[in-house]
C-alpha cells in the first residue's frame, strides 16, 4: 500500500514538473535573477509599476487571443483595431462628444470589426491568417482616414487617470487590475465551463466538435466579437496612459501577442492552451523587456530576443510532442515512426 501511495505522489509530481507552466514560473524566476544582477533598479517597487503598466495592452488583447488560438484559429487585427479605437475616440473627444458616449461607441466598433472577421472566417470558410492580415491593413488605413497624422491630448485628467494612474495606497496600476478581471473572467470561461470544453474540441477537431452538436460557426464568431471588443478596450487604455490618441497608436503589437500566447503554451494549430500559461508568459516578457531596457539593450536586440522567443515558443513544445509520442509508441511495444511520418504525427490534429 506505502509503495502504490509513493508511486501516485512520484506520478502526481512528474506531472507537475512535465508542465509547461512549470518551465514558465523556472524561466521568470531565471529573469528575475537576470533582471536583478543587470541593474540595481530592478527590484525598487517603482521599477514594477513601470514594468506591469508597459505591456498591459498587450497582455489585455493576450486573453482573447488565446481563446482563439485554442480554437485554431488567429486574429493578427488586434493592433490595428486598438489604432483605430484610439482615433475614433480622439476624433469623437475633439469634435465635442463626451466620453460618457464616445467609449461605448468605440466599444461597438471593436465589435464590429471582430463580428467582420468571425462572419468572414466562419461563414465564408477562409483562413483566419489570411482575413485578419487584410483586416489588418484595413483598419489601420481607416484609422489614418479618421485622424490623419494629427494627435490629440486635450483629455480630461479623469481618463487619464485610468491609464497611468495607480490603485489607491499601492504601487498596482489601474490597467493591471482590469488585466487580471479579464483573465480570472476568461479562465473560467475556457477552463471551468461548457463553453470552454467546446473551443477545445473545436480546436481538436472542428468537424468531429460540429458532428457532437457543438455550434462551431457561433463559437468562432464570438470569438472574433470578443477579440474586437477587447482589443478596442486596449486602445481606450492605450489612448489613457499616454494621455494622446494617434492612428499608429499600438503598432507592432500583433507580434508581441501572439508571442505571449505561444510562450504560454497554446498549441499554435489548436485543441491545447491556458490562461494561467499566458498570464506567465506576459509577466516573463514584461520581466525580459523591462531587464533588457535598464541594461541600456538597444531596441533592435530587443526585438530580436522577442522574434528568438517566438521561435522558442513554437519549436519547444513541438520537439516535447515528438519526445512523448516516441516514448508512448515505445511503450506499446512500436518502434517510433522515421521520416515524414515522424513529423506528420508531431502535429496534432
Amino acid at each position: 500500500m506505502t509503495a502504490v501511495a509513493g508511486t501516485m505522489r512520484s506520478r502526481r509530481w512528474t506531472s507537475l514538473l512535465a508542465r509547461w507552466e512549470t518551465v514558465l514560473v523556472a524561466a521568470l524566476l531565471g529573469l528575475v535573477l537576470l533582471g536583478t544582477s543587470l541593474s540595481p533598479f530592478f527590484l525598487t517597487p517603482g521599477n514594477f509599476s513601470n514594468l506591469v503598466a508597459a505591456l498591459m495592452e498587450v497582455a489585455i488583447m493576450a486573453m482573447p487571443m488565446t481563446l482563439i488560438v485554442v480554437a485554431g484559429e488567429i486574429d493578427l487585427s488586434v493592433e490595428s483595431m486598438a489604432g483605430l479605437s484610439s482615433a475614433v475616440l480622439g476624433y469623437l473627444w475633439a469634435e465635442g462628444v463626451p466620453l460618457q458616449v464616445g467609449i461605448p461607441l468605440v466599444l461597438a466598433l471593436g465589435a464590429a470589426g471582430g463580428l467582420l472577421n468571425g462572419l468572414i472566417v466562419a461563414r465564408g470558410g477562409l483562413p483566419s491568417l489570411v482575413v485578419t492580415l487584410g483586416t489588418l491593413a484595413l483598419f489601420r488605413g481607416m484609422a489614418l482616414i479618421v485622424l490623419g497624422p494629427r494627435g490629440v491630448s486635450d483629455f480630461p485628467p479623469a481618463f487619464t487617470q485610468l491609464g497611468f494612474g495607480k490603485v489607491p495606497g499601492t504601487l498596482i496600476p489601474w490597467p493591471f487590475v482590469v488585466f487580471l478581471l479579464i483573465a480570472a473572467v476568461l479562465g473560467i470561461v475556457l477552463h471551468r465551463t461548457w463553453i470552454g470544453r467546446q473551443i477545445f474540441a473545436i480546436g481538436k477537431n472542428a468537424g468531429t466538435a460540429r458532428l457532437s452538436g457543438v455550434q462551431v460557426t457561433r463559437i468562432r464568431v464570438s470569438l472574433f466579437v470578443l477579440s474586437g471588443v477587447v482589443a478596442a478596450l486596449a486602445g481606450i487604455i492605450l489612448t489613457s496612459r499616454l494621455s494622446s490618441a494617434r492612428a499608429d497608436a499600438a503598432q507592432g503589437m500583433t507580434l508581441t501577442v501572439v508571442t505571449v500566447v505561444l510562450l504560454g503554451g497554446a498549441n499554435i494549430f489548436g485543441g491545447s492552451g491556458t490562461i494561467p500559461g499566458v498570464v506567465l508568459a506576459v509577466l516573463a516578457v514584461a520581466v525580459m523587456q523591462n531587464a533588457l531596457r535598464l541594461a541600456s539593450v538597444t531596441v533592435e536586440v530587443q526585438s530580436i530576443a522577442l522574434g528568438l522567443l517566438l521561435i522558442l515558443s513554437v519549436v519547444i513544445p513541438n520537439f516535447a510532442h515528438q519526445a512523448k509520442s516516441a516514448v508512448d509508441r515505445i511503450r506499446r511495444g512500436r518502434p517510433p515512426p522515421v521520416g515524414p511520418v515522424a513529423i506528420g504525427e508531431a502535429r496534432p490534429e
